[in-house]
């Protein structure tokens, strides 16, 4: 087999470029096909019949891609190496009446997605991302990417014990976003973003919207040994997956077909027909082994051979918080990517799972890292479990440590995203 290549803190800086393009999980997949296509992948539609020929293909549904490639002298019944992530992570969303306001301020009417930190997005300047669908069943992606929302802070003179007793945020009253002065007017917002897009008035019969910190990712500190960014849960490791997907197929000889599996609605429980406990992936793989003259018994041959690495990102030790952490597993930032363990099944990482990873780590000459969850501490979930249960593979829990996790910005070591992407190609390469 040749050696693909291998990535370097050149990959760190396209991860940069990969957070700022995509403010929303509609602009992440549609990023991650371009690149793909580059790459040589072409798409497919699932209403159409697939034929069984060889080499790169993808699907999109919503925020979800699924894509896959097929080496030469792929049997009806070789397995998959999957790596597994999602697109999604915890903002503001727009409400389906978006305009309000109050005592002369115009206001976005916003609803809480997934386990936001909230005090985060407050003070901050926010854009606006997200779909549009159109009257004539088209969808267009919309980015206003300059200061144009804000959640005001309460000042202290008026809330003299915040800084003692903490801050105390009602999602409903306190995080609707402010962006202009005077009357709300019904069907403003919408005519506003129609107007950016150059679509006639009345054009927008539904939106998928959401709010992103316009603050570019940075790498931090006096050696830029850090990086701060929007999204990285669980951007990171789409971007990785794509980069290795893309750089498999350079691979001269594969025994497994190399799949990346990117879900949306992570973060609200994978329960939608493009999250993890969908039939999305489920679907994907089996149309491929029965287009390729497969039958039920080499579907369940290739399910049974199947692995899948599911990278989403961890919690980094705290300087100020390291009582949180189990005193025995303390991920550091540069530390390389960490193996997720929970007994309970918060993760679905067991022994075996411990030794495929342990072995593309070696082979790519990675460090890695263990997390488990303080035992007094609740423990997180991800995609892993969901997969493992819901498609009967094996599956590995997996990825970047980092912290601030759910915050509108959060940090990692600024080696960690390629020594990921290292991992992944060393992993697809079977």
């Amino acid at each position: 087999m040749s050696s693909p290549a291998r990535f370097d803190r050149g990959h760190t800086d396209d991860l940069m470029t990969f957070l700022t393009a995509s403010p929303s999980p509609y602009h992440a997949v549609a990023n991650a096909a371009e690149r793909l296509e580059k790459a040589g992948f072409r798409q497919l539609s699932e209403s159409d019949a697939w034929d069984s020929g060889t080499g790169g293909r993808y699907v999109l549904r919503g925020g979800a891609l699924i894509a896959w490639y097929v080496p030469e002298g792929a049997a009806a019944h070789t397995p998959f190496r999957i790596i597994g992530a999602h697109t999604d992570s915890p903002n503001l969303r727009v409400k389906p009446v978006p305009d309000t306001g109050s005592q002369g301020w115009r206001q976005v009417a916003v609803e809480i997605y997934g386990g936001t930190l909230l005090n985060t997005w407050l003070d901050r300047d926010l854009g606006l991302a997200g779909r549009l669908s159109l009257r004539d069943g088209t969808d267009r992606l919309v980015n206003v990417d300059r200061p144009l929302l804000r959640v005001p802070q309460l000042a202290v003179h008026l809330d003299r014990s915040v800084n003692s007793d903490g801050l105390k945020l009602d999602k409903q009253r306190h995080m609707q976003p402010i962006w202009g002065l005077g009357e709300a007017r019904e069907g403003d917002l919408i005519a506003f973003l129609e107007e950016e897009e150059g679509l006639p008035q009345g054009s927008v019969a539904g939106w998928d919207l959401m709010v992103h910190s316009i603050e570019p990712p940075a790498y931090l500190g006096r050696d830029r040994e850090l990086l701060a960014g929007p999204r990285m849960d669980n951007l990171l490791s789409v971007h990785a997956g794509v980069a290795a997907l893309a750089a498999v197929c350079a691979s001269d000889k594969l025994e497994h077909i190399p799949v990346l599996a990117a879900f949306d609605h992570e973060e609200n429980g994978s329960q939608s027909d493009t999250g993890a406990d969908g039939p999305l992936l489920g679907n994907v793989l089996e149309r491929s082994v029965f287009s390729r003259g497969g039958s039920y018994e080499d579907k369940a041959r290739a399910f049974a051979g199947t692995i899948c690495l599911s990278s989403d990102t961890g919690h980094a030790v705290h300087p100020n918080y390291a009582e949180r952490h189990d005193p025995s597993h303390h991920p550091r930032a540069n530390g390389g990517p960490i193996l997720k363990v929970n007994v309970n099944q918060r993760y679905a990482t067991d022994g075996s799972g411990r030794a495929v990873f342990a072995a593309a780590c070696e082979r790519a000459g990675v460090p890695w890292q263990t997390f488990v969850s303080n035992n007094s501490m609740p423990c997180g979930t991800t995609i892993g479990p969901i997969t493992a249960a819901r498609h009967g593979i094996q599956t590995v829990d997996i990825g970047v440590a980092i912290l601030s996790m759910h915050s509108a910005r959060e940090l990692c070591g600024s080696d960690d995203p390629f020594l990921l992407a290292n991992a992944l190609l060393s992993f697809l390469e079977g």
